[in-house]
């Protein structure tokens, strides 16, 4: 099993990796690639050093699995080599998630749609992944008609910079800037460019890629996506109207027995979800469970998870996983 990392030098490339050692992914060699000044360079897997190689010389390799957090244009123009030359690539970036022609996968809830034809295979925005693991239970005991989210983004999820700028603005150091405005003390409604409907398209992200994996259109989704100055994971504030009437008792119920779910809701000892807890977890946290008391059939949780693992690089091995699991590679 010849595993590919493509961008093994990233924020998200080099928590791949750790995962990927973590879970004792059952790879048999390693190649890291990353851009051509990095090329020679080494990492260390599992104790072992690895050198760096080019795109060319990975897709020469003939990897059973290509792992990709490299940007999206880096995607649009590698993946499609990469599965001329047979290898399956499980990619991060937004190239192709919204293509019809590739499967958009979060494993606990649509993995069942893969099969050993998908070559190319996307993996969703970070806050859409920890908010369908969440609806998809609750989905398909109660319907669910229309989902309100409002997020609050760790920094992590803009990259290096970002988490050099807030860093710096606390030390009183100017330095290069990811954002517009200062970060440190203050919040940023603001991720991603904005579109032509006043959205931006991180938030057009969540409501698109959710209708997807969910695969059903008829789920209505309005989103507001905020940038915090937190590092450890995304938070989400999610109201939900169901089609059907739903009893709180059984939706925790539901909730505790999901994959992939730790249901923290116990207020009355000051017991919720925070990103310092899902730092380096790969579950998804659900706390603040109550019924909105404005609305008979709706639902309001809190969600958090560590976005750059559940987020991006744990959803993306679970995908590789499943995939030989199912033995479609």
């Amino acid at each position: 099993m010849k595993v590919a990392v493509v961008g093994a030098t990233g924020l998200v490339g080099t928590v791949m990796l750790k995962v990927l050692e973590e879970r004792n992914f059952p790879l048999t060699e390693l190649i890291p690639v990353a851009s051509e000044k990095s090329v020679g360079k080494e990492i260390t897997f599992k104790g072992k050093k690895f050198p760096i190689v080019s795109m060319d010389t990975a897709i020469g390799m003939r990897p059973d699995i290509a792992l990709f957090s490299a940007g999206g244009n880096t995607s649009l123009e590698h993946a499609p080599r990469f599965k001329e030359a047979g290898t399956t690539v499980i990619d991060n970036s937004s190239a192709w998630r919204m293509d019809p022609n590739v499967k958009l996968i979060v494993p606990e809830v649509n993995a069942h749609e893969l099969s050993i034809d998908n070559k190319i295979i996307a993996n969703p925005n970070c806050s859409t992944i920890q908010m369908v693991v969440v609806l998809k239970p609750l989905h398909d005991k109660y319907k669910i008609k229309r989902v309100v989210v409002s997020t609050y983004q760790s920094v992590t999820g803009t990259g290096v910079k970002a988490v050099e700028q807030l860093m710096n603005e606390r030390k009183g150091i100017d330095g290069p800037k990811a954002y517009p405005y200062e970060i440190d003390l203050n919040v940023l409604p603001h991720i991603d460019v904005f579109m032509e409907n006043g959205y931006t398209k991180e938030e057009m992200k969540m409501v698109n890629e959710t209708n997807k994996i969910m695969s059903d259109n008829s789920i209505k989704v309005t989103a507001t996506t905020v940038r915090i100055p937190v590092m450890g994971g995304h938070s989400e504030s999610v109201n939900i109207e169901f089609e059907n009437d739903f009893d709180l008792a059984e939706v925790r119920s539901i909730l505790e027995k999901a994959p992939g779910i730790i249901v923290v809701d116990d207020v009355a000892n000051l017991k919720y979800p925070m990103p310092k807890d899902a730092h380096e977890k790969d579950e998804v946290f659900v706390g603040r469970i109550r019924r909105d008391e404005s609305h008979a059939r709706a639902l309001n949780l809190w969600i958090v998870a560590d976005n750059l693992r559940k987020g991006a690089a744990t959803n993306a091995v679970q995908i590789a996983e499943y995939l030989i699991q199912k033995e479609l590679v």
